[in-house]
């Protein structure tokens, strides 16, 4: 069974016992965390959207947090002398999903 769920501005299609980076959340280490933004649900039953996922859920287990890698910027004019570089590291929270519960049947 797979679920589609919404965290930080992005969808992630999850499996039960997958470990995903999301965008960070204000949640301790080792903690358990419900997602209730389900997009879709699916598996060898089918697929569900719309109605038939009020009160379906993804579990999850917060295994921590950090920053990613950096991403450089440049930008660069020629013949203008104009150089600017920055960077930037995102946070994430990395959690493994521990369970998928269905909607209403």
């Amino acid at each position: 069974m797979y679920a589609v769920l919404v965290t930080g501005g992005k969808q992630y299609r999850v499996m039960q016992g997958e470990t995903l980076r999301v965008e960070k959340l204000e949640v301790e280490a080792g903690s358990e965390i419900k997602f209730d933004d389900i997009l879709m649900l699916g598996g060898s039953d089918g697929v569900k959207l719309g109605d038939a996922l009020k009160g379906a859920t993804v579990s999850a287990k917060v295994v921590g947090h950090g920053r990613a890698d950096k991403v450089k910027i440049v930008k660069f004019r020629r013949r203008k002398h104009h150089r600017k570089q920055m960077g930037h590291r995102q946070y994430y929270t990395e959690i493994e999903i521990t369970g998928i519960a269905g909607g209403k049947k």
